[in-house]
């Protein structure tokens, strides 16, 4: 399985997989004007990492500044492999940050931990 390194720009977030650290991030800001185009392979490939058995914890890193609502649905997406991949055994970190005067993310980061409950969840404002 191939790591991913998708660098951000003024619509799209930074999005990476390091498959021997089990870290997948995404971060800056999602407003692209294909969400579909933009995301479907990369999301495929990490939710394929996802289904796999991995014997070390799997951290997911979100640092959104902003996303719209199409971005939204892609986070729904990778939040119920997320969840799917700890019910099936591994371990799970999700964290959330925001930074320290945004409440909108902050509240976005909790709504979206009500739909995890065998993946940890951390909000961390920085």
């Amino acid at each position: 399985m191939e790591n991913i390194d998708i660098p951000s720009t003024a619509r799209t977030p930074r999005l990476s997989l390091d498959v021997a650290s089990r870290v997948f991030l995404l971060e800056g800001e999602s407003y692209p004007e294909d969400t579909k185009k933009f995301y479907e392979e990369p999301v495929s490939h990490v939710i394929n990492f996802l289904s796999r058995s991995h014997d070390g914890e799997v951290v997911a890193r979100f640092k959104f500044k902003y996303f719209n609502s199409s971005s939204a649905k892609v986070l729904m997406d990778l939040c119920t492999a997320l969840e799917s991949s700890a019910k099936a055994g591994n371990q799970v970190l999700v964290e959330w940050h925001y930074v320290s005067d945004d409440e909108n993310m902050k509240e976005l980061g909790e709504e979206f931990s009500e739909e995890l409950s065998a993946a940890r969840f951390t909000l961390i404002e920085y």
